[in-house]
């Protein structure tokens, strides 16, 4: 039966995309983790729904206005993070615009809102082409930035103003995470859906804080984590019956919660 699914071509399809995103993704949420910017996810999640609303009203690709303005909104957010209050209130203030401006233009355009929304549920055997180049972009880069900006991304991880102190250009760089966070993001959704994009991205960064040591052990240990992750959940989804997205964060979520379990490496 699962051989017989497996030979579909959606199926290798949706299988390939989610290997590429366990490379991609965790690392984000090893950045969401060390940042201590867990709201952003949602967010971003509104700017891409937001995205998406535009594409249906004009015709073109929602994936592609869903990561152009994630990638504004990611940039757009970076003055924040120097500030006294933090990137809290701009995240909230950016998901209240970005959905009010969502559902106005649905019900201005007099378009089905049904491709809007399926952002929010993912749509993982409908990956196409164009996401698998999107995720494998993803899977190139976010790796080599990470082992290309090591130390400076170690030091801002672990204090602000002690990186600073070292050299490091914080603002630029905070700059340049939001808008690969928000990218990845808008990239991810289409596997999981909006609602459970953590499966790919926080969870496994969470369970990664408990086992690797230093920032190049968190950042190994969460695309392991991620693999494990979306291969098991795909085959056990296909197994079931059941749709990947709700199976893979019951999955990550339980590796999460047995990782709790481990004592804390230190770095």
């Amino acid at each position: 039966m699962i051989a017989e699914l497996l030979a579909l071509v959606p199926v290798q399809r949706a299988g390939f995309g989610l290997l590429l995103g366990a490379v991609a993704l965790p690392p984000v949420g090893v950045l969401i983790v060390g940042l201590d910017i867990y709201p952003v996810r949602f967010a971003i999640m509104h700017v891409a729904l937001l995205g998406s609303a535009i594409g249906l009203l004009t015709g073109t690709d929602p994936l592609l206005w869903a990561l152009v303005l994630c990638a504004l909104a990611g940039g757009g957010l970076a003055p924040f993070a120097t500030t006294s209050a933090g990137l809290s209130g701009a995240m909230g203030l950016l998901m209240s615009l970005a959905i009010a401006v969502a559902l106005l233009v649905l019900s201005i355009s007099g378009v089905n809102a049904n491709g809007a929304f399926e952002l929010l549920w993912g749509s993982i055997l409908s990956t196409r082409p164009a996401d698998l180049v999107v995720l494998g972009v993803l899977a190139v880069v976010i790796p080599a930035l990470f082992w290309w900006r090591r130390r400076d991304l170690s030091l801002l991880l672990h204090d602000r103003e002690l990186a600073a102190c070292s050299g490091v250009r914080t603002g630029p760089l905070t700059a340049a995470l939001l808008v690969v966070i928000a990218v990845s993001i808008a990239g991810a959704i289409k596997l999981t859906g909006a609602l459970l994009v953590d499966a790919l991205t926080l969870l496994p960064a969470l369970a990664a804080r408990r086992i690797g040591r230093g920032l190049t052990g968190m950042v190994v240990a969460s695309i392991g984590i991620g693999l494990v992750v979306a291969v098991a959940g795909l085959l056990l989804a296909l197994a079931l019956d059941q749709p990947p997205g709700p199976v893979l964060v019951l999955l990550a979520g339980v590796i999460a919660l047995l990782a709790q379990l481990l004592p804390m490496r230190r770095t």
